[in-house]
């Protein structure tokens, strides 16, 4: 008879079959990693996208989207925003460009009655010095003594913290002849430049 020889196949080697583990773990933690760097650079994009595209301030979306007029801006580069009857005024970026650093604001007297174009203050910079013209006509009921005490507040939050002061209007029409922020950035970039 003749001998029957059973090959055993030899028993897998753990090394082996740790291998095959470690592949199958390194496929799942490659498409992981894959969708997590997918993911992080998607955010990535739109973070940077946002911080690209944001330009105005947080104070400036809220005069924007509040229940207060759009901010409406005068060729001489003031601009008011309207809540009811009250105007507060202030300069426009270009003009506080412009000025360079404000060391001196001089702001018109509270109860003072004042015409839209009318001088009505005055602003000294480290190079210059502008006169101030109201937009509107009506009375001065307040004026920013912040501005006052620490004029620099116009440079650095020219649509918030450094308005000028606020008129109570007696002619709400004369808002009809203000320029949008739209307007008088057109404005900026056609007449301005030109001269």
């Amino acid at each position: 008879m003749a001998r029957v020889t059973h090959t055993q196949t030899p028993p897998r080697s753990t090394e082996a079959g740790k291998e095959g583990k470690l592949t199958k773990t390194t496929k799942v933690l490659r498409m992981i990693l894959q969708k997590c760097l997918h993911l992080t650079k998607q955010y990535l994009s739109r973070s940077t996208l946002l911080r690209s595209n944001i330009k105005q301030t947080y104070c400036e979306l809220y005069h924007k989207y509040s229940s207060q007029s759009p901010r409406l801006f005068t060729d001489r580069h003031e601009w008011v925003v309207v809540d009811q009857d009250i105007g507060t005024v202030g300069i426009s970026q270009y003009a506080q460009e412009s000025l360079g650093d404000i060391v001196f604001a001089q702001l018109p007297e509270m109860g003072s009655n004042v015409a839209a174009g009318d001088e009505c203050g005055a602003l000294e910079s480290v190079k210059a010095a502008s006169e101030i013209y109201t937009p509107v006509t009506g009375i001065i009921t307040e004026r920013n003594n912040e501005v006052e005490n620490k004029p620099a507040l116009i440079n650095t939050n020219y649509y918030d913290k450094g308005w000028l002061f606020k008129v109570k209007l007696t002619k709400l029409e004369e808002l009809e002849s203000l320029m949008t922020e739209e307007a008088y950035e057109n404005y900026l970039k056609t007449d301005v430049v030109k001269g």
